[in-house]
């Protein structure tokens, strides 16, 4: 039942309504606090209340802005490890960040509060868009009437991509009863993990303290695995690092499930209805990454909405990046490069700065050809051959496109 204290039939009218409340709406009604907006009639749509560690974020930024008085840890440095080599990695003037989820609903209720923001618990079950205003209605009738609607929730891209991947994960709070882990820097990728037949497979620590980090096992690959799979991959990686089971406690259990494709997401699917987060593109394709640029789209549309202007953020992501991404997920999928390898010599070519700005959609051009001439030539152009022949083939019998299981809402932590 939608709720508004005591709803009648008549719906309510709001300047702008965001549908789902988790962590891009979140972001969003803090921006524009910040931001000062004041004037306007504002709307949650969401049947849950968020509240509380329910996920974790790691991105990286440049130290210094709103955002340093949240994190649980940041670090300068970072290693990526294969069989062969362990890399250390200085990442300044950036740093690797995480956030956990609970100071950022705390402030997002303190912008609620400053707001005068209308909380209607209930799922938006329709969204019509009449031109001059877009209508949100649930199963019993008209809930309300946006200017403009935001809309988060999760979804599938709007047609199966040439690849569909998942990245999926489970992680583990460790606890120990003595000094295991190095605060001063985390473990972006470990790839000494068992590779799958098909996909990467990797671990990484964030290290709070010398005796509190999160412990984690990824995989990008096609397929979901069982949580006894899970389990063991992560209990073989705490053996990998040599941590003893009898030494530390599991408090906190993450899982997440995040797409990774190149299917499109139409960020902006009638003239005013606008989506956010991994639904408005926000996640990268090639990694998963979300956060930065949920960060910038909510910033986006506060500065619109200050100036006067409409709530719509730019692309998550430059255009040619999202071809590099369709690219380099069909050459993993087609076995045509090693993952561990491909993602080595990124880091080994390029200034680890580079590639964190790369994978967070904000090189130029000309760093983006140094990228690029970091990999193999002959596998990645058999795929870049390869993804223009789909796409026109596409074009031509686009009924072809296979079939692609709609991925679980994303849960836990955004790595």
């Amino acid at each position: 039942m939608w709720q508004r204290g005591r709803m009648g039939s008549v719906p309510l009218e709001v300047d702008l309504a965001l549908l789902g409340g988790g962590g891009a709406a979140s972001l969003v009604l803090a921006a524009l606090a910040r931001h000062g907006v004041r004037d306007l009639r504002i709307a949650v749509v969401d049947p849950v209340h968020r509240r509380g560690q329910d996920r974790t974020w790691a991105f990286w930024d440049r130290p210094g802005n709103d955002l340093d008085e949240l994190l649980s840890a940041s670090w300068s440095r970072v290693e990526v490890v294969t069989a062969e080599r362990q890399r250390v990695l200085d990442v300044a003037p950036l740093r690797y960040a995480m956030l956990r989820s609970s100071p950022i609903y705390d402030r997002a209720a303190e912008a609620e509060r400053l707001l005068g923001v209308t909380r209607v618990v209930a799922s938006a079950d329709t969204v019509t868009d009449h031109g001059d205003g877009v209508l949100v209605g649930g199963t019993d009738g008209p809930a309300l009437r946006a200017g403009w609607v935001l809309d988060s929730r999760p979804r599938p891209p709007e047609r199966p991509g040439r690849t569909n991947w998942l990245q999926h994960f489970r992680g583990w709070w460790l606890a120990a009863d003595r000094p295991l882990f190095d605060p001063t820097r985390a473990v972006l990728m470990d790839f000494r993990t068992p590779q799958p037949t098909r996909g990467v497979s990797f671990g990484y620590v964030l290290p709070v303290s010398s005796r509190y980090a999160l412990v984690e096992y990824t995989e990008f690959s096609p397929h979901l695995l069982t949580g006894a799979a899970y389990d063991r991959a992560l209990g073989g990686y705490c053996d990998l690092l040599g941590l003893d089971p009898a030494r530390f406690t599991v408090g906190e259990v993450e899982n997440g499930v995040i797409p990774m494709t190149d299917g499109p997401f139409v960020a902006r699917p009638s003239p005013r209805v606008v989506r956010l987060g991994t639904a408005g593109g926000a996640t990268r394709p090639s990694t998963g990454f979300t956060f930065a640029a949920m960060y910038r789209q909510a910033d986006q549309v506060a500065r619109a909405l200050a100036a006067g202007g409409p709530p719509v953020p730019g692309p998550a992501y430059p255009p040619r990046h999202r071809w590099m991404d369709a690219v380099a997920l069909r050459a993993l999928d087609r076995d045509l490069v090693d993952g561990p390898a491909f993602f080595a010599r990124l880091f080994d070519r390029n200034p680890a700065s580079r590639v964190l700005r790369f994978l967070d959609g904000a090189t130029t051009v000309a760093e983006d050809l140094a990228v690029m001439n970091s990999t193999r030539l002959v596998p990645m152009a058999a795929a870049a051959v390869g993804d223009a022949a789909g796409r026109l083939r596409d074009r031509v019998v686009p009924s072809r496109r296979p079939a692609w299981r709609v991925p679980p809402p994303v849960v836990g932590s955004d790595p």
